[in-house]
């Protein structure tokens, strides 16, 4: 096969067990970032194609709910197999239609799988307990699947983001109707062929593709669904969760954040940017829990800036499914640009672009890695999600005060801090307002461990014995011996 050619899937919704191109013959094109090239038409769910999956998440709640817990194990441990024995293959679409690198594709495709493997029997042990009472009575807990799941994914991880819904609803015994990104629609496509595949039941996952509104408001406020599982924008979250309350319907939002990075002055200023820029430039910074803000001590300062840069032109960017490419381009024309307008915004308030903060000519959707230094408060990107590669550095010298700039926004995801003591750890730690915090290092979300935000970054968790909390119901049960 050529360096560049994809056998790219054609294109369906999923819908009871059957694909389908939808009702109204509707549809959009899917391009390749790095070309521009179109790779498919991806069919866009009309009003009767969700009532159809709504008909079907409640035919299959009822038989995946009663199935036997090693009967469902069984059948989802064959979709991950099947999901991880092609991996290479859905990396190759991931890439065409995201952009990122094929080496982070591929291993996605692979940690989408063993995610789903750890939800299982994650789900084996989620059950209930017997609770001493009095003589007489058996006072017991149960915990039940909640019911069809709405799920709703962007497409910055095109396996990833769609398994943490799927993987966790099915475990938990749920069905579940999945509307991932139109923009990289083929990965999902071709992991519902693997549950289909591996004999999951009709209508137990359901894979719809079309305009947002339209899908969110056809279905969260069916009552047919009990949960609504979203990660995306804040604007977006609080809209959708306005919306369910309406109707009194829980949600799990993991929303967009803003991560600040704390690198004291007992840090190793070299091993510290290096590690930093690994995690900047990972999906071309297109990662909710990305470092975005970086707070370096005075007295390291200089060194961290000067590794930070080397480390950012050493960065190969290109098509990413070049050998060699480190970071492919940016998803789409609104993220390049909204980009570059906040590297503008910062420019004219004063700061400095160290290197990049120019969009390249020629094809492709590319932007180079960018570092900005003497960066004013009130530039927008030390207030604004940037979503891409570009990296505010900026000095501090008190610890405390640091904190309190790293914790002034109504984000709160991800945090980082780089400190070589075990007290001052300790402190970041404890200070850091955020749900997912990385000593010395920038590493991602892991299926052992859950993962998920506050204040405005959302609530609930995936990953972990948490994660599946939000697709259970809890039960108390009072048993009283029948009266003689």
């Amino acid at each position: 096969m050529d360096e560049f050619e994809v056998e790219y899937p054609e294109l369906a919704l999923f819908i009871d067990g059957a694909w389908t191109q939808g009702a109204g013959g509707r549809g959009e094109p899917v391009t390749e970032p790095a070309t521009g090239r179109v790779l498919g038409r991806v069919p866009v769910a009309e009003a009767e194609d969700l009532d159809r999956a709504l008909a079907a998440a409640e035919r299959g709640f009822a038989v995946w709910r009663d199935t036997p817990i090693e009967q469902r194990s069984a059948i989802l441990r064959k979709a991950a197999a099947l999901i991880r024995s092609r991996a290479q293959e859905i990396g190759r679409v991931m890439t065409a239609e995201e952009g990122k690198p094929l080496a982070e594709s591929v291993g996605e495709a692979g940690r989408a799988a063993a995610l789903l493997e750890y939800n299982v029997e994650e789900a084996r042990r989620a059950h209930g307990r017997i609770i001493p009472s009095a003589v007489g009575e058996t006072l017991s807990v149960h915990r039940v699947p909640v019911g069809p799941v709405a799920a709703f994914v962007p497409w910055n991880f095109p396996a990833g983001g769609p398994m943490r819904k799927i993987a966790a609803a099915l475990s938990a015994g749920c069905s579940i109707i999945i509307k991932p990104s139109e923009e990289t629609p083929g990965t999902s496509v071709l992991m519902a062929r693997c549950f289909e595949e591996a004999g999951l039941p009709p209508g137990v996952l359901n894979l719809v593709f079309g305009v947002p509104a339209e899908v969110s408001e056809h279905l969260i406020p069916s009552p047919t669904v009990k949960f609504v599982a979203f990660t995306g924008s804040i604007p977006v979250g609080k809209h959708l969760a306005r919306m369910a309350a309406g109707v009194m319907k829980p949600t799990g939002m993991e929303l967009g954040g803003h991560a600040p990075v704390i690198v004291c002055a007992d840090s190793d200023p070299v091993a510290a940017a290096k590690a930093c820029a690994r995690g900047k430039y990972a999906n071309a910074g297109q990662v909710c829990t990305s470092p975005s803000r970086f707070y370096v001590h005075e007295a390291i300062y200089e060194r961290f800036v000067e590794a930070f840069v080397a480390a950012s032109e050493a960065v190969k960017v290109g098509n990413g499914l070049a050998s060699g490419v480190t970071m492919g381009p940016m998803a789409n024309e609104r993220r390049r640009e909204g980009v570059h307008e906040l590297v503008l915004d910062a420019q004219k308030r004063g700061a400095r672009v160290l290197t990049g903060g120019q969009v390249p000519e020629g094809e492709g959707l590319f932007y180079p890695p960018t570092v900005l230094v003497d960066v004013p408060e009130d530039s927008r990107i030390l207030h604004e999600e940037p979503f891409g590669p570009v990296a505010p550095i900026l000095e501090f010298s008190d610890l405390d005060e640091v904190m309190e700039r790293a914790n002034a926004l109504p984000f709160g995801l991800a945090a980082y801090g780089f400190t070589e003591r075990a007290a001052t750890a300790d402190r970041l730690v404890r200070g850091f307002e955020a749900g997912i915090l990385s000593i010395n290092h920038t590493g991602g979300s892991v299926p052992q461990a859950p993962s998920g935000g506050f204040k405005e970054s959302g609530h609930g968790r995936e990953g972990g014995a948490e994660g599946l909390d939000g697709y259970l119901v809890t039960k108390r049960v009072s048993h009283k011996l029948a009266l003689g």
